[in-house]
């Protein structure tokens, strides 16, 4: 298998919050706006983290169909918010 094939197979959606820590917000945000106007998917010179916000980005303004990828990325995002506002409540003792 050829490097980049190797690379493509390894851009797997995001599902988990934790996968978020590694990602460059800066790309993710470049991404983003690419994908909100409708840009072509990014191809293997662009980073995960580009890659990630294009997905978001395209789904936000409309070019494509949301994935069971994102809902699931979404619902680990809000419960570790969750769990987070919950221990903090715990450590103040107001909960």
């Amino acid at each position: 298998m050829s490097d980049n094939l190797i690379e493509l197979a390894e851009r797997v959606p995001l599902v988990s919050a934790a996968q978020l820590s590694g990602l460059s917000e800066d790309e993710i945000v470049e991404g983003y706006r690419d994908g909100l106007e409708g840009w072509a998917e990014p191809g293997d010179n662009r980073s995960l983290s580009y890659w990630h916000g294009w997905r978001n980005g395209a789904v936000d303004g409309g070019h494509v169909p949301k994935d069971i990828y994102q809902a699931t990325l979404a619902h680990s995002v809000v419960a570790e918010r969750r769990v987070a506002a919950l221990r903090a409540r715990h450590a103040c003792g107001s909960g």
